[in-house]
């Protein structure tokens, strides 16, 4: 597992490991002097004091004191994380789209940032990764949609190799991009230069399509993809099915 640790970084340095760390999706812990404000069902403010900032890959946030066990603020799954710097202060803000909700921490100092790649291939389990994700892919297409027709993995673009190349029941070409886990706007702009790639391949006359598959996107990467034209699969990398599909 890759870890990424910075001991008393600058606001701007700790802003760019944090920014790096939402694109790769780790999970991350922030120590430091903040304030926190929240708002939505309700609204709530904490003073400034030592707390540690816990964002994790799903979307949630926890924040937490030297006291208890249950964060004293909190974002459940499905949020956008966004960080900042603001007169001098790192910002870190977890959105969450419906309900409405914004938690807000502000650090005056930061004592220690870790981001964690939860998913270092080193570590991985066999079973539910984005080869078994292609293998499902391959072997049942109409899991993307009926009549798609799987042509190439790993099929090279000026953009680098995309992880299905196919055909839809139309013959369009499609680009699907595959991922493990739930996924935010990086993996729209990942699809998105796959779909530019092929568009300048095959010339202005063909209409090139993008498919993302993943288990879950977040409310941004949704609005993006329909912003795009981009469609979205929803399947889970073990059984190749969506989510809820219980089916053998």
């Amino acid at each position: 597992m890759t870890v990424t640790t910075l001991h008393r970084p600058a606001h701007r340095d700790a802003l760019a490991s944090l920014e790096d760390a939402f694109r790769r999706g780790d999970l991350i812990t922030v120590f430091g002097r903040c304030s926190v404000e929240y708002d939505g069902r309700a609204s709530s403010s904490l003073g400034a004091g030592d707390r540690l900032l816990l964002l994790k890959p799903d979307g949630s946030a926890l924040v937490h004191t030297d006291e208890g066990r249950t964060p004293v603020n909190w974002q459940p799954p499905g949020c956008d994380h966004f960080a900042s710097v603001r007169d001098g202060r790192l910002r870190v803000r977890s959105v969450r789209r419906s309900p409405e909700e914004l938690l807000d921490v502000r650090f005056d100092r930061v004592h220690h940032l870790v981001a964690y790649d939860v998913t270092d291939p080193d570590d991985l389990d066999l079973r539910g990764s984005e080869a078994d994700l292609k293998e499902h892919v391959v072997a049942n297409p109409e899991r993307i949609e009926p009549g798609f027709e799987p042509l190439a993995t790993e099929r090279e673009t000026t953009a680098g190799p995309m992880d299905v190349f196919g055909e839809d029941a139309s013959g369009r070409p499609v680009a699907v991009e595959l991922k493990r886990r739930r996924v935010g706007p990086d993996a729209v702009g990942q699809l998105r230069r796959y779909v530019d790639a092929l568009e300048r391949e095959f010339g202005a006359d063909t209409t090139i399509r993008g498919v993302l598959v993943a288990p879950s996107v977040t409310d941004r990467a949704a609005s993006l993809l329909e912003r795009d034209g981009l469609d979205f699969v929803a399947l889970d990398p073990t059984t190749g099915r969506p989510p809820d599909d219980s089916a053998p």
